[in-house]
């Protein structure tokens, strides 16, 4: 239908990335969308570590896997149009541990799978050519994986956006979504708008937000904090590219990693701490609110049982340098717990079944008028471009919702 007006909750790069596929697409239609902050790219968005992921985790035949390689050429050739900084420094995925040799062959065939381009198997030796002071028995090197600024992304969708004749409406939190003749009214306290469509792209807030809709409320959203330390200035050269470690297969976290910034510093992480407020990018940031909805939760329950021993080591990390440092002086020996300090943190949205199963996929679901992002996680902002194209498909199929 011409002249429409799509919504969409929220300015991350997902929601942004969405508005501008629309407008592109679909000449005449009004995007507008509505973020509580005051400015784009505030959570998730603003807290990425910056890597542009090859695909090489992702199961074959998952949204993550076709979505990141389709979204990396996207993401690639947007950057260099809009002079966004993209570096292909390259990683090594690093087996230190006899027992990581088989999950390591098996990421090999995963990554082949997904057509990652010009990777290669190397050995301890040539660990050492790629990456001078690190270590390991074994390693994946993919040389075209890459490092950006999302924020600065982010923006340049917000003006692709405004330039077609949208809206980017600020300081706008969503507490109602209500039905209406041929359309939906979205309304901030007393600020109302009406869109014939509306799309949810609430990241921390997904479920929430898309239980105002009457949506299903299930996956729950569970906050993860991820801490960093920061490389002195004066030992960033310990680091050429991305180093990380080989993923346990139960997580869809990839454990502590060495991640070179486009801004020229070098930071050691994420861990991943439960954290106590859905913006709990602080230890102390604690939300009453959001721990009761996490207690009530049987889900919650059955990822701490089956995940208690794991949780406690990484909040060893959390309140311990030297303990954070442990695992990742394993990858780069020459960096210990005197070559760090504090860095930031970030939480990522991680969506939780009510069996306790860490949602590992996108989850995508369309319910008449209202498509609703419940889960997108990294590698989200690499495939954020692929995943516009995924809901704008799905927004404007004529058959049945995905």
């Amino acid at each position: 239908m011409a002249d429409e007006t799509i919504g969409i909750v929220g300015a991350g790069i997902v929601g942004l990335a969405t508005g501008r596929e629309i407008a592109l697409r679909r000449p005449g239609t009004r995007v507008v969308v509505l973020e509580k902050e005051h400015r784009v790219a505030v959570h998730q968005t603003g807290h990425n570590s910056g890597v542009v992921h090859a695909g090489i985790y992702y199961a074959p035949g998952s949204l993550k896997a076709a979505l990141c390689v389709r979204g990396v050429s996207l993401l690639r050739e947007y950057c260099q149009e809009r002079s966004v900084p993209y570096e292909e420094i390259g990683k090594l995925v690093t087996a230190v541990r006899p027992d990581e040799l088989g999950r390591l062959e098996n990421l090999y065939e995963r990554a082949r799978n997904n057509h990652v381009p010009d990777l290669r198997k190397v050995s301890k030796e040539e660990i050492g050519e790629i990456e001078p002071h690190a270590a390991g028995l074994a390693a994946l090197h993919s040389p075209r994986t890459a490092i950006t600024d999302y924020p600065a992304l982010a923006r340049e969708f917000a003006k692709d956006i405004e330039n077609s004749g949208g809206e980017i409406r600020l300081g706008f939190p969503v507490t109602s979504l209500t039905g209406v003749p041929d359309g939906i009214e979205v309304a901030s306290g007393q600020d109302r708008v009406r869109v014939d469509r509306l799309i949810l792209c609430a990241g921390l807030h997904a479920d929430s937000v898309a239980r105002l809709a009457q949506g299903r409320r299930e996956p729950r959203i569970v906050p993860f904090r991820g801490e960093y330390m920061l490389l002195k200035p004066d030992r960033t050269h310990l680091v050429r590219g991305l180093v990380y470690p080989v993923p346990d297969p139960r997580y869809p976290f990839l454990g502590v990693h060495f991640t070179p910034r486009v801004d020229g510093s070098v930071e050691i992480g994420p861990n991943a701490v439960l954290a106590l407020a859905r913006e709990g990018y602080r230890l102390t940031r604690i939300s009453p609110r959001d721990l009761l909805g996490l207690a009530a939760y049987p889900g919650t329950w059955r990822m701490a049982a089956r995940h208690w021993r794991t949780g406690l080591k990484e909040y060893r990390g959390s309140l311990s340098t030297a303990a954070f440092m442990k695992d990742a002086g394993l990858y780069v020996p020459a960096v210990g717990a005197d070559d760090v300090v504090r860095g930031g943190a970030g939480v990522r949205a991680q969506a939780l079944d009510r069996d306790g199963t860490l949602v590992d996929d996108f989850r995508i679901h369309r319910s008449g008028r209202i498509t609703a992002v419940r889960n997108a996680p990294s590698p989200a902002a690499t495939a954020s471009m692929a995943i516009a194209e995924h809901i704008v498909d799905a927004v404007f199929s004529t058959g049945s919702p995905p």
